[in-house]
């Protein structure tokens, strides 16, 4: 990881005392800095073949095991049905996913874009899910749940936020 001279010398200044401000630009930008790795980290990792090699005995059981997946990992930030309304909140700030189910969504049609999302996540939030927690057979599972289940409901006015 490259650091640039202005998270350098924050640092710098932070463990010298820095005030408080000092201090939380320092904190955020290292942040930052470890985000950034991070993602380049997990687009190393994905490997789309991967996904080739999973067998399914029917894309019903795929879809059952994405439920699963979709409501242990996936529903407290984009909502039970997938509108972007799950209310969670990360470092303070609710995050505001977009909806599955809107007719734009750049997803819908796209499995292996949304495989090789669900792996790496994002900068906003989007957890790495290929480096932290689900198996590839998870991601694939939970990709076919929601183009297969989600975003074929009819697209709803999300709730106010």
């Amino acid at each position: 990881m490259r650091w640039s001279w202005g998270v350098v010398s924050t640092l710098w200044l932070v463990a010298c005392g820095a005030d408080p401000e000092a201090r939380q630009a320092a904190d955020e930008a290292a942040r930052a800095a470890a985000q950034a790795d991070t993602m380049q980290m997990a687009h190393a990792a994905f490997d789309a073949v991967v996904f080739d090699t999973i067998k399914w005995d029917g894309d019903s059981l795929a879809v059952s095991r994405g439920d699963v997946v979709w409501n242990f990992s996936c529903r407290k930030c984009h909502g039970p049905t997938a509108l972007g309304d799950g209310g969670f909140v990360l470092r303070g700030d609710t995050l505001h996913p977009p909806s599955f189910r809107e007719p734009d969504w750049r997803f819908t049609r796209d499995l292996d874009g949304l495989r090789a999302y669900i792996f790496a996540g994002n900068e906003k939030g989007m957890p790495h899910w290929g480096l932290v927690g689900l198996t590839s057979r998870d991601i694939d599972a939970v990709a076919k749940y929601i183009q297969q289940h989600l975003v074929t409901q009819p697209a709803l006015t999300p709730t106010k936020r």
